[in-house]
Order: C-alpha cells, then structure tokens, then sequence
C-alpha cells in the first residue's frame, strides 16, 4: 500500500492551479511502475517519494512527466513539499526546507499561507536558432516581429521562453495542435500598468503522441522565465504572474528576487484528495 495526495498547485481558489499526484514511500517502486502510473494518472506530471541520499535533504522526490522522468520541474516541488508536510514531515528546519531531486539540492520556503523555491541555475541559455525560431512563428501563427525576445530558459524540462508585446497578445494564441519534433514552449507578455497582476503566462508541450497540450501553471518555466525578464529590466521584484486563464484556471505565481539575486518561486497549495492505492 502506498499513501498519495493530490494536491493544487499555485491556487487562488480551490481547484485552480495545476493538479499533482504525490505518492508517498515509493522506494519499492522501479522506474518503469513509475512512468506507467504516471501515465495512467494522465496529469502533465507525478511526483514520488523516496528515501533521502544526501544527508541535507529532508526528502527526495522523482519526478515524472507522460514520457519522462525529469531532474527538476517547479509545480511538483512545491506540491511535493507540501504533501510531505501534509503528511507529517518535520524538516530539520521549520521555515526552509530542502528538496532532494536529480537536479540537486532545492530550497523550499515556508510562510503563512504559501511555499516558494528557489529557481535553480540553467542547463541552458541563450539565444534560439532561426529555425527552430521560424518553426515556433508558424506554430503560434504570429509573425517574427510579434516577438520582442526569444531564448532558451532550460532549468530542467527544456523550455524556450518568448516575450509578446502585452498579456493580450498572449491570450490570443491559437497555435496548432501538433509540432514537428518536441516542443517546450512558454509564452509570456506584461499586462498594462496598475493591473492585478504583471505578466500572463501559457506553456505549451509535445504529449508521448505527439500532440501538443496546454499546461495549467508552469513553476520550472515561472523561474526561468523571472531570471530573465528581471535580469533584462523587463520586470521588477517583486511581482505576481497569472497562468492557466485560457483554460479557465487562475494560477497564481508570486516572484521575488533576494538580496543573493536569488530568485524564489511561490504559490498557495491545497491536498484535495489523500489515500492509498494497492502496488
């Protein structure tokens, strides 16, 4: 037997973020039970706990996508954490906790009613080759000068991160349902001055079928996506995003950058389910 939650990530009310299966004391588990239960489950990711093996952890979680086991992603490491305290965790730390992923070691803060990462370094940065770029173009059916910035924002999953002109912009996409090849793809555009949030956000990703699907809130694109926007002066610290709008969410992700230039990803998170499963 094995306990689970499923919990909601970034939430501004219930059942608005982005769903997560946790399943708890999965050391007994191989990594293909894994990606089949993920798949089963058919939610864009499925985190599994496991023993610690570095002693500054307080828990260890893998995490798995429809097709992949991946080394770090945003929405299940706050879910995670959360389910791990939901479930009677005690971190050797009350007010930071560390995550153990095959990414390394992760900071989790702790405070009233959210938790925040810290967003860790990119595997990949710099500047998309134009043809990937002209592909993304007719994918989104925008023209080129649509888009103020292209780079890639690879902290784990393998994003590509566009800047549009405004929020507006971002809402409107209809991009076609397939891509030749896989395609990691977030979207984001500022809203106007005074508005309840600063930035919209959309990721888009190539399913094991190939088809392309629409992830509800994005933390692992959230902090990639931050570093640049703040380190290009495109955004001040701190500052709240929304995701999942088209699809009728209401994400909610709180920005900040610390004094380190550290950049922490937060959000509110809520156990809707808990149990246990036979296998």
């Amino acid at each position: 037997m094995h306990r689970f939650q499923l919990v909601d990530v970034f939430n501004d009310s219930p059942l608005s973020g982005n769903p997560l299966a946790v399943v708890f004391d999965a050391d007994d588990m191989t990594t293909e039970q894994m990606q089949r239960m993920t798949r089963w489950l058919n939610l864009s990711e499925t985190a599994f706990l496991v023993a610690p093996t570095d002693p500054g952890a307080d828990y260890r979680v893998r995490i798995f996508t429809l097709d992949r086991e991946l080394p770090f992603a945003g929405h299940p490491t706050l879910g995670s954490c959360h389910a791990w305290l939901h479930g009677g965790g005690r971190p050797r730390n009350p007010a930071q906790i560390v995550q153990q992923c095959a990414a390394g070691l992760i900071s989790v803060r702790r405070s009233a009613d959210t938790l925040a990462f810290a967003s860790p370094p990119l595997l990949r940065g710099g500047e998309v080759d134009a043809e990937m770029l002209a592909k993304i173009v007719r994918f989104l059916h925008i023209e080129p000068e649509a888009i103020l910035d292209a780079q890639w924002a690879d902290n784990g999953p393998g994003w590509i991160a566009l800047v549009l002109e405004s929020a507006a912009a971002v809402l409107a996409l209809e991009p076609e349902q397939s891509f030749p090849g896989q395609l990691d793809l977030g979207v984001v555009g500022a809203y106007p001055p005074g508005a309840a949030v600063q930035f919209e956000l959309r990721a888009f990703f190539s399913d094991p079928q190939g088809a392309i699907r629409e992830d509800p809130v994005t933390g692992s694109l959230n902090g990639s996506v931050a570093q640049r926007l703040l380190a290009t002066g495109r955004a001040r610290s701190p500052y709240v995003a929304s995701q999942g709008t088209r699809l009728g969410g209401c994400g909610r992700i709180y920005v900040s950058a610390d004094e380190t230039g550290a950049v922490w990803v937060g959000g509110r998170t809520t156990t809707i389910v808990e149990g246990s499963h036979v296998g």
